[in-house]
């Protein structure tokens, strides 16, 4: 799959919920590998703030993120809409330090992004794929949020007040196509025993029955809930009466649990990465929500890439006999048993390590490890491959070797283990020449990489 970013630009006003600021977002086409950035075009030098975990500085009532004295609060609504299109890139300009709340939901900004569409772009989408349990948990308040393997993607959320009014709910989301239509509505929810605390907080200038669904359920004097009734535009109603203040009906009867499923969406999109997983949240809020993208963000700063996922059931893209027709090399000197995935700027090779290999009789009789010089061959010979694959008659023209760059050996390879080799143009090709960036992985871990040069000849 490949990454994609809109078509062209659209513009949404709206107040802000917490400063109460006429605001205007600009949402911008982005070129690869740009993510989600927020620009701040109301300070004077602009500062772009990149939509990553490790940039949230608060998660009270809404996520912030920022850098140096600058910041953008509330975004999880566009970052929820944004992923849920499959966009990856994208710049957003605004002129305040919060995103305008709208009608408390999503549905305006995916209507935008419906409007104006999407364009595909050259570089491959760069997925996390969870390959085992990811779990976090606030054991103060019972919130958990576990994430497990799947092919795709999908959520479901639990949410659980002690109220009469909003009982236990859940909600899920099995396709990200269902999103417009089944989650982007979900409103923003408050108690009205809430809202006091949050007015005093200053937290609250723009709040309104307009943008959220406001909870009366817990008993209070009559001049108090008409005191509240006045801050958010509501009529007065009677202290005996336990409801909600808006006239406006819910979208559906577990809207407040859709709006939480909405917010842990847009949480997510702070990784950086389009996730493969499946997502079970139970009371989640934004800090725990966060908490795991920054979970996954430290993994994936700690290894570059992801090893590639190897499912020996899974037919090969290209078997020994194909590479064969491809490669001039031949035992001993063949080091790539199958392709099991190729992009046009990428490929994943596999190489399986055993005892009978030749070298193993001097390296070492008594502790056998392959040599790394091999190991890069093997790299070599897999972009080989990917070079290959861009001309006709591959069988008619040979790779080599011009330049080797910033190798790494990381750790041993023994008889027994299974190579993967995840081989990616680092340019384009040009006049025959390509640079690639190599990895070799044996499970999870990287245990050699390097950067080469080969070039593309036709054979005499």
């Amino acid at each position: 799959m490949k990454q994609t970013t809109l078509s062209k630009g659209f513009t949404l006003s709206g107040k802000g919920l917490h400063t109460g600021l006429d605001i205007t977002a600009e949402f911008l086409p982005a070129p690869e590998n740009h993510g989600y950035k927020f620009q701040r075009t109301d300070l004077e030098d602009e500062p772009v703030i990149d939509a990553l975990a490790e940039n949230v500085k608060a998660t009270t009532r809404g996520t912030v993120i920022g850098r140096g004295d600058s910041s953008v609060s509330t975004i999880e609504h566009a970052l929820a809409a944004l992923y849920a299109a499959g966009i990856d890139n994208v710049l957003i300009r605004v002129n305040a330090p919060e995103m305008p709340i709208l009608d408390g939901s999503a549905r305006d900004y995916a209507e935008a992004i419906a409007e104006v569409g999407t364009v595909e772009q050259s570089a491959d989408k760069d997925f996390y794929v969870v390959k085992q349990k990811i779990e976090v948990r606030d054991d103060t308040t019972g919130s958990s949020i576990q994430v497990l393997p799947d092919d795709g993607f999908s959520i479901d959320t639990m949410v659980a007040f002690d109220s009469p009014v909003l009982p236990n709910q859940f909600a899920s989301l099995d396709r990200l196509s269902d999103f417009p239509s089944e989650i982007a509505p979900s409103r923003t929810f408050v108690f009205v025993r809430e809202i006091e605390p949050l007015v005093k907080n200053n937290l609250i200038k723009g709040g309104d029955l307009e943008n959220a669904i406001v909870i009366y359920d817990s008993p209070m004097d009559q001049s108090e809930l008409d005191h509240i009734a006045d801050l958010v535009g509501a009529p007065h109603q009677s202290v005996e009466s336990f409801g909600y203040l808006n006239d406006r009906p819910l979208q559906h009867d577990n809207e407040p649990a859709r709006h939480k499923l909405l917010d842990v969406l847009g949480d997510l999109a702070l990784i950086g990465r389009p996730l493969k997983g499946k997502v079970i949240a139970t009371r989640p809020g934004h800090s725990l929500n966060t908490t795991l993208a920054k979970q996954i963000r430290k993994e994936l700063k700690r290894q570059e890439i992801q090893a590639p996922v190897y499912n020996p059931n899974i037919e090969p893209v290209m078997d020994v006999n194909a590479i064969r027709a491809s490669l001039p090399h031949r035992f001993p000197f063949l080091l790539v048993d199958k392709i099991i995935e190729k992009g046009e700027r990428h490929i994943v090779g596999v190489k399986n390590v055993t005892v009978n290999e030749p070298f193993f009789q001097g390296h070492f009789p008594q502790e056998p490890v392959m040599p790394g010089v091999l190991m890069v061959e093997a790299m070599a010979q897999t972009g080989g491959l990917l070079v290959l694959s861009t001309v006709p008659d591959p069988e008619r023209y040979s790779t080599y070797f011009m330049k080797i760059d910033n190798v790494r050996f990381r750790q041993k390879v023994v008889p027994g283990d299974t190579l993967i080799f995840h081989v990616s143009f680092m340019t384009d090709l040009r006049r025959g020449c390509a640079v690639m960036k190599g990895y070799a992985f044996v499970g999870e871990k990287i245990v050699t990489e390097c950067e080469f040069m080969a070039q593309i000849i036709k054979n005499k």
